[in-house]
């Protein structure tokens, strides 16, 4: 009667492993509209689980047929995050420790960002101002360097100044994107996979990339239109609306960490 106390080491590393990859698609869906379809299904999960034990037999046969003709619903349901998930494994570099460990960054709490947020921001409403299009991609734990061959290389810090003059109408840099890593700007003239998501027409190209690269990886957009001159800020494909640009600033860092 006694045995399920008979605990070892590898149930110890099962739970673990467990908890641990529950955490990870939590923070995966925070935000986001999916996080309640999920929490949805570890509940009718839990039920399921709890008439096994209970051995209620027709209602756990319910709940089991429920669950498995559910998981190609559940597989639609969650396809940009499941696609998110998988390219973050697929660009994962195991044989370098380093970029290996900034994956599982989502472990830390403490982390920092190091890139100048405020530079950044300061680029875009000196742009604004002028109406001159521009779409900046933050990389974040998600490797981007499957975009990063579709433009060029560069390696410069990041200054408000060097962001403008990219941008500038007459620069042969300023079509496309380009990505921020850490505080470098790493690429310009990237060409971004597009978003087939319905969009008013007000919006352009430049949004719907943003909406695209953010709904395929966790990188952060921000668009500045040059048409009405606004600054837009993308995560997880959707618009993050913010009422200044302090706000915006601190919304950044916040994603950031």
């Amino acid at each position: 009667m006694l045995d399920f106390l008979d605990f070892t080491f590898l149930d110890a590393l099962d739970i673990l492993l467990v908890a641990t990859l529950l955490y990870y698609i939590y923070k995966l869906l925070k935000g986001t509209v999916a996080i309640n379809i999920f929490i949805g299904i570890a509940l009718v999960v839990l039920i399921w689980k709890i008439t096994e034990a209970l051995q209620m037999k027709m209602l756990s046969s319910l709940l089991n047929a429920l669950i498995s003709l559910g998981a190609i619903a559940i597989l639609i349901v969650f396809q940009p995050e499941v696609r998110k998930f998988l390219l973050m494994i697929g660009s994962t570099n195991f044989t370098n420790k380093k970029n290996f460990l900034k994956q599982l960054k989502f472990l830390n709490t403490e982390i920092h960002t190091s890139m100048d947020v405020e530079a950044i921001v300061a680029a875009c409403e000196s742009m604004a101002l002028t109406k001159t299009g521009a779409l900046i991609v933050l990389e974040r734990t998600h490797n981007l360097d499957f975009v990063k061959p579709t433009g060029d290389k560069m390696n410069a810090e990041i200054s408000s100044p060097i962001l403008e003059s990219i941008f500038y109408k007459n620069s042969p840099l300023h079509d496309g994107a380009i990505i921020i890593k850490e505080n470098y700007i790493i690429a310009t003239r990237i060409i971004l996979p597009l978003s087939t998501k319905t969009l008013p027409s007000r919006f352009g190209l430049r949004h719907r990339a943003a909406i695209g690269i953010t709904e395929k990886t966790d990188a952060l957009c921000l668009v500045v239109s040059e048409e009405t001159g606004k600054i837009s800020y993308i995560k997880n494909g959707e618009f993050v609306l913010f009422k200044n640009t302090n706000e915006l600033i601190e919304t950044i860092r916040y994603d950031l960490n």
